[in-house]
């Protein structure tokens, strides 16, 4: 498997962004049913797991969410609408920032505690404010979704630290103008420019030192603190047993035993079974995980035959991973396979 596809199946989203996009599609009328069907993600192991998504994972909750509301704006929609508490210790030192330069400047270097897969970048030209974003990860058919999240959150924590919307900022996205561009420019009510080089926000000059009304040094220095240590952790590939999954899914073909696997981090079996304990997971489970989603990857998004794919899985007896496989997802190897050419 190539890195590029590799990495949409990374852990690189924090959960809290999936649980805010089935709440608001529970909130407009749908049912567990439509909004996971053919996911292959539960509500209750979303609430209940505290591990990153993966770009592959979110992609399917995405697509059935602009499947059931027929709304393509609907990232921007939820991320205008996504209180500031919920971007964690982020959203923290975004309120309790002392002006608004300060507020970019952290927003731009502490994103990743939250998405990794992009980069934000603030600088100062002219007066102005500008925060350039950069995709670490092609986002292909969840651009648009997830470009509008973060803008539309962007617009609700400057909006909660100020009197009103910000006048004067200015906006770029790297895609062609939509049918529906006038909900971008309502929800934001500033310029939109579309088929830009990049995705831009600009701030005016005379916006830059205002103060934030929210603003509170003590908390902010606890909440910097936080990002810091969040940051420091995700840098060494996050929990534990987000590093441990990390680690299985560069082993396709030969995954290794759970006491392989402590051989790897220096550390005794039982400490291994320890630490995912502490995370409320298994080796095991993990394994399955990997597994479960390569296979799965495999299956809809390449040509290869299922007897290949088995022995990419570390499983030299292809009735043995079918039986596995129905495990997983109550249906059998071909009939995933078929069901993703209709």
């Amino acid at each position: 498997m190539a890195d590029k596809e590799m990495d949409r199946l990374k852990p690189a989203i924090h959960p809290t962004y999936s649980r805010v996009l089935c709440a608001h599609l529970k909130q407009e009328g749908f049912s567990d049913a439509d909004i996971f069907s053919g996911t292959r993600l539960a509500w209750q192991e979303l609430l209940s797991e505290h591990r990153y998504l993966s770009l592959e994972q979110l992609s399917r909750l995405i697509r059935r969410a602009l499947l059931l509301t027929t709304e393509p704006w609907i990232g921007l929609k939820i991320g205008a609408n996504t209180p500031v508490s919920a971007h964690g210790a982020l959203g923290y030192a975004v309120v309790s920032a002392p002006d608004m330069r300060t507020l970019l400047s952290v927003v731009a270097r502490f994103v990743g505690v939250r998405l990794q897969l992009i980069r934000l970048e603030f600088e100062e030209s002219d007066g102005w404010g500008r925060l350039r974003l950069h995709e670490k990860t092609d986002l292909g058919d969840c651009r648009e979704f997830l470009l509008g999240a973060l803008l539309g959150s962007y617009f609700q924590m400057t909006d909660s630290v100020s009197t009103g919307r910000i006048g004067g900022a200015r906006v770029q996205l790297p895609f062609p103008r939509p049918p529906w561009a006038e909900h971008y420019e309502r929800l934001l009510g500033c310029p939109v420019t579309f088929d830009a080089d990049c995705f831009l926000v600009e701030m005016p000059p005379e916006q830059l030192a205002a103060p934030c009304l929210t603003a509170d040094p003590a908390m902010h220095r606890n909440a910097i603190r936080d990002c810091e240590h969040q940051l420091k952790q995700l840098e060494k590939g996050g929990p534990f047993s987000q590093q441990v999954s990390l680690v299985l899914l560069d082993c396709q073909g030969a995954f290794p035993s759970l006491e392989s696997m402590a051989e790897k981090f220096a550390m005794s079996p039982r400490t291994l079974i320890r630490k995912l304990k502490a995370e409320d997971t298994r080796y095991q489970e993990l394994l399955d995980d990997v597994r479960s989603e390569l296979a799965a990857w495999l299956l809809t998004e390449t040509s290869l035959p299922i007897e290949r794919i088995a022995e990419q899985l570390g499983y030299q007896d292809t009735s043995n991973f079918s039986r596995t496989f129905r495990r997983w997802f109550q249906m059998t190897p071909l009939a995933m396979r078929k069901a993703s050419e209709v």
